[in-house]
């Protein structure tokens, strides 16, 4: 029995109705709104483009973003990989693996909400409600104000957020791939003369490459959308802004649609580059499996 040629179309074109309607549609429109003025009315070019590439808080926020790429993606692999490796040799590895990963339960408010009482500042001579400056004051210091300490330490401080709620989710995709590596491999390096470190460097840590990079890309994908942490605890003041707070209050605070669309339209720009290489490499993985 020969099937027909619109068939598989069957099972294809609703797939691609829904896609076209909540993706590619909005993805293209936003494009289009991009090119007009604050109320979408009149064309105004690459007015827009030039705002967004030469406005100082924009850049300040370009300048956020690439901080938290920096910082944020090194600390949560870094971290999670060492813990990933450390803890397999720990008698109590599930209940342990099981308290880092906790954070991740918790929603990206709810974690911030937490932070922001951890960092809350009270003048030198008050009672200080916040964790830190409790210990500061108690080591005879100065209360410290975490989230308004410019142009480092705020950012810093938000980025350890960051890293406390996603080091988890590392370190369970890279402890599965450290499980899977055989360990006939790590004892014929020992058995060699190798060192413990020795044995990291040359054996585990280039068996792992590839689960590395895909983490590494993910947590890139997910910190230039990073959103909720700077709304919640700054609201992008104190040079703590980034794009997609800054592209939230363009849309709902300036109720400037062209503005809004075009950052929208640069994160989407900044965004897909690096899901193409994560792309790319899960094809790779697969060709050579």
């Amino acid at each position: 029995m020969h099937t027909k040629w619109w068939t598989p179309w069957m099972y294809v074109v609703p797939a691609l109705v829904l896609l076209t309607f909540f993706l590619i549609y909005p993805s293209i429109n936003t494009i289009r709104l991009s090119f007009f003025d604050r109320r979408t009315e009149t064309f105004v070019g690459f007015a827009n483009y030039v705002y967004s590439f030469t406005n100082s808080t924009m850049l300040t926020a370009f300048r956020n973003n690439a901080l938290w790429v920096a910082v944020f993606t090194t600390l949560t692999v870094s971290v999670g990989l060492i813990f990933a490796v450390l803890l397999d040799r720990v008698r109590y590895e599930k209940i342990i693996k099981s308290l880092i990963f906790i954070p991740m339960a918790i929603s990206m408010v709810g974690a911030s909400v937490i932070w922001k009482f951890v960092y809350a500042y009270r003048p030198a001579g008050a009672a200080q409600i916040g964790l830190l400056n409790a210990v500061v004051v108690a080591l005879g210091g100065e209360p410290i104000g975490w989230l308004v300490e410019r142009p480092w330490t705020n950012n810093l401080c938000l980025i350890a957020v960051g890293v406390w709620m996603w080091t988890g989710f590392c370190m369970v995709v890279l402890s599965a791939a450290y499980k899977s590596i055989p360990r006939q491999l790590m004892e014929a390096a020992q058995i060699d003369g190798a060192t413990e470190w020795q044995v990291f460097w040359k054996v585990i840590l280039p068996l792992l490459k590839p689960t590395v990079a895909v983490v590494s890309t993910t947590m890139v994908v997910f910190v230039l959308k990073i959103f909720d942490i700077v709304y919640v605890m700054t609201n992008g003041n104190y040079s703590t802004e980034v794009i997609a707070n800054r592209m939230y209050k363009e849309q709902f605070a300036f109720w400037n649609y062209g503005r809004a669309s075009t950052i929208a339209v640069i994160l989407l720009v900044l965004v897909v580059p690096v899901m193409l290489l994560n792309i790319r490499r899960f094809r790779q993985q697969e060709a050579t499996r």
